[in-house]
């Protein structure tokens, strides 16, 4: 909890230093580099910072990461199938996507009630493989006030941790990031695309052995 209060509130110090002078762009990787240090000492990369429930479940050690990731991408692949969510591998870390079409209605921070199953779908997976922190980030498209889509990006990426919470995945595995309006992954520059933006990725990280 302290984390997420911590990356709140220095998403919010960028944000206000900056509005002036930086461009989207230059907030956006202002507000990345903020949570990545973070995150960094958080999800068992900082052998001084590892979470409690680390010691709890153990971590894997570097020979045994790729395999255990490979296994939980797949099946993350298998049960999102046809959901809408997109499941991406980044070395060995894996992200879903998950679109605010099928996740929020437009402005509000209730999950549909269609998703749930997906959710459900989700935290068995990572009930299934605890050697992992998670991170939820929330995003937004740039309609309305910086301040509206910042405060609508934490509600949602905190909406979707309640939810795994109440799936029984551990809470403190789960860290959330309003990253607001900063971090599009196409231009604002139409509907299809700014519904797009609006969305929630949920990053899965494995814990690893500290040698």
């Amino acid at each position: 909890m302290k984390k997420t209060i911590l990356a709140v509130s220095l998403s919010a110090l960028v944000l206000g230093g900056c509005a002036s002078t930086a461009s989207n762009t230059q907030k956006g990787a202002a507000i990345g580099a903020v949570a990545g240090a973070l995150l960094g000492k958080g999800t068992g990369d900082h052998a001084k910072s590892r979470y409690v429930w680390g010691a709890a479940v153990g971590a894997i050690a570097g020979s045994a990461i790729g395999a255990y990731m490979d296994k939980q991408e797949k099946e993350l692949r298998d049960e999102m199938a046809n959901s809408g969510v997109q499941v991406h591998r980044d070395g060995d870390e894996l992200r879903l996507q998950m679109p605010g079409k099928v996740t929020f209605a437009t402005g509000s921070a209730n999950i549909s009630s269609s998703f749930y199953a997906v959710l459900d779908d989700v935290a068995n997976v990572l009930n299934k493989y605890p050697k992992t922190t998670v991170v939820v980030e929330g995003h937004t498209d740039d309609v309305g006030s910086a301040e509206s889509n910042q405060s609508l990006s934490e509600a949602r990426a905190n909406a979707v941790r309640g939810y795994l919470v109440s799936r029984q995945v551990d809470a403190r595995r789960i860290t959330t990031i309003g990253m607001g309006e900063y971090q599009p992954v196409v231009p604002n520059d139409s509907d299809a695309n700014r519904q797009t933006n609006r969305r929630v990725e949920v990053k899965i990280i494995p814990n690893k052995e500290q040698g």
